[in-house]
């Protein structure tokens, strides 16, 4: 028994150390590319911020959307939609993939809402903000869809290069 009990203690210690093992923290200033020990400062409305390999410039955000798509085909909210229209360029020295799921919409009083890649479909006519591989020095826009509730209002976006990177913050208004 005292055995058994080693082991799992070994198994669950081995595990522990592999799931930090993939993960980085590439968070960067919203303007002069430092990183490191600061603080990513928060960028608003039409400022270049980066996490990792990728410079997101956020140019719009429309919310109050009901449907998307035809009346044949698309989505309909199950609240608001929020329609962000950002580019994305890849500043890093490989291909990265763009992942529009990645990102996150907050609310004022910090509920985190994730990006709905389904209602994406209708909102990007090129699909630009679905698993797509940007190459460096490239860029694409697109919008990333978010369903909110009708009376909540996004504050600010935590956008990220990959699913585990630290993320950058951008402002809403």
């Amino acid at each position: 028994m005292r055995k058994l009990t080693t082991l799992a203690l070994i198994a669950t210690g081995l595990v522990a150390l592999g799931c930090g093992a993939g993960t980085t923290d590439n968070a960067s200033t919203s303007g002069d590319g430092a990183g490191g020990d600061k603080p990513a400062k928060t960028a608003k409305l039409g400022q270049p911020a980066r996490d990792g390999k990728f410079e997101f410039t956020v140019k719009s955000a429309k919310c109050g959307v009901a449907k998307l798509g035809t009346s044949t085909l698309g989505a309909k909210a199950q609240g608001q939609f929020c329609l962000v229209t950002m580019t994305v360029k890849n500043i890093g020295k490989e291909a990265q993939m763009f992942d529009g799921g990645s990102q996150k919409a907050y609310a004022a009083d910090g509920t985190e809402y994730s990006a709905d890649g389904g209602a994406a479909i209708y909102a990007n006519q090129n699909a630009e903000t679905f698993l797509n591989d940007i190459n460096p020095g490239n860029q694409v826009s697109g919008v990333v869809v978010f369903d909110i509730p009708k009376n909540v209002k996004l504050t600010k976006l935590e956008l990220h290069d990959s699913p585990f990177s630290g993320g950058v913050d951008v402002a809403l208004g």
